[in-house]
């Protein structure tokens, strides 16, 4: 009895989680670096350890351990994390948004503004092609 092509639409959806997650990575990739490179344009540099310490992490890494945003967590299999901060430079999150004795000097969360809109069409362009690829 035929299924109407059910099964092989089945076998094809199933298929797309596989090959999106693997066409995605670069994608995700590319973009973190873009986005570490525009903070590393825009922070103040005193002594270039802060500038030193944005650094992008990959799927199933862990973040350095005192980074911001969140400090140290393990990334997913399908995301990169951008950070700034490490064991020897706390003070990211104070050049972002400033104390009472200093004025906030933001480097992180407009470099994300910034590159979110085109990351995110990077992104679907490649989930987009995952899928046409998964349907030949």
């Amino acid at each position: 009895m035929k299924d109407g092509g059910l099964k092989s639409f089945q076998q094809r959806m199933k298929a797309i989680p596989r090959e999106s997650v693997k066409a995605i990575e670069p994608a995700l990739l590319k973009s973190a670096y873009e986005m570490q490179d525009m903070m590393e344009d825009l922070v103040p540099e005193d002594t270039g350890d802060l500038k030193g310490s944005i650094t992008v992490t990959g799927p199933g890494r862990s973040t350095p351990a005192y980074s911001q945003p969140g400090g140290s967590h393990t990334v997913p299999s399908n995301g990169v994390a951008v950070t700034a901060g490490n064991t020897d430079v706390r003070y990211a999150h104070i050049v972002e948004y400033g104390s009472t004795r200093t004025d906030a000097k933001p480097f992180f969360w407009p470099s994300y503004r910034l590159l979110k809109k085109r990351s995110a069409n990077r992104i679907k362009n490649a989930i987009s092609k995952a899928i046409r690829e998964a349907r030949k």
